[in-house]
């Protein structure tokens, strides 16, 4: 709400025209309503390249594995513990390995 407060003060010409109201009202609810995701496009699109979250990594992860999800994004990150508490930590070691090998150029197993 802050920031349509801003907007406002700088668009004194607009809060003479009689539908301004209901246009603020109209992004407010589009900001805030989970049908339209308005807040979400907002900080999806604008605000997240600008803020840096998510710098720490669950203590279970042994410290080769905790290197490499520091590594990655917040996203990726969410993805893999998404990944390891659906399929398990066996499956979570059995892709890195993967990976490695694939890095080093030997065919997988």
């Amino acid at each position: 709400m802050g920031v349509v407060v801003a907007v406002a003060r700088h668009l004194d010409a607009l809060i003479g025209f009689p539908l301004w109201p209901y246009m603020k009202l109209v992004f407010c609810l589009w900001l805030v309503l989970p049908i339209f995701n308005g807040a979400a496009y907002i900080y999806e699109n604008h605000v997240r390249r600008y803020v840096n979250l998510g710098g720490t990594v669950s203590s279970s992860y042994s410290d080769r594995q905790r290197r490499v999800m520091q590594a990655l994004s917040l996203d990726a990150r969410k993805s893999v513990e998404r990944f390891v508490n659906v399929h398990g930590q066996e499956a979570f070691d059995r892709v890195v390995k993967a990976a490695e090998r694939e890095a080093k150029g030997q065919p997988a197993k």
